[in-house]
């Protein structure tokens, strides 16, 4: 069992899948994340107003279903965090597999537990949006919206 708290445990993760989109462009004159930071700031309001699934479909659809794209991004590390393997992940006995299980896992869910994931997915977003602001530069490139 970890000694680390949860919110630990999210920062920490949320830390290492920043560090890997930074990572990944690294030397870049125009980073591949685009409006990244945006979308990241934008996404608890739009979970609040909608749900996580419609803000998790929109996420999907903005990109159409790509998870190197900037909105892709953005649903892979919610999806990585809500269906990993921390005791924390609402979905991380999931039996979907894929680049599209956390939309099947809240689609297929019951109330209580897509209710757990909105919540645990507030939670994480604090400090992804933290992370993303301190390591990521803001994206000004066309195209992306």
């Amino acid at each position: 069992m970890s000694t680390q708290t949860i919110a630990q445990r999210r920062a920490a993760h949320a830390l290492a899948r920043i560090e890997k989109h930074e990572q990944r462009n690294r030397g870049h004159p125009e980073p591949d994340y685009g409006n990244y930071i945006g979308y990241v700031e934008a996404l608890p309001a739009t979970i609040l107003t909608n749900g996580l699934g419609q803000a998790c479909a929109t996420l999907l659809s903005k990109d159409a279903g790509r998870l190197d794209r900037p909105h892709g991004l953005l649903y892979a590390d919610l999806q990585d965090w809500l269906c990993g393997n921390d005791v924390a992940a609402p979905f991380r006995d999931s039996q979907y597999q894929g680049e599209g299980r956390l939309m099947e896992a809240l689609c297929n869910s019951s109330q209580k537990r897509y209710l757990h994931a909105q919540t645990e997915a507030m939670a994480y977003l604090v400090w992804l949006k933290k992370f993303a602001r301190a390591y990521l530069q803001h994206g000004e490139r066309g195209g992306d919206e």
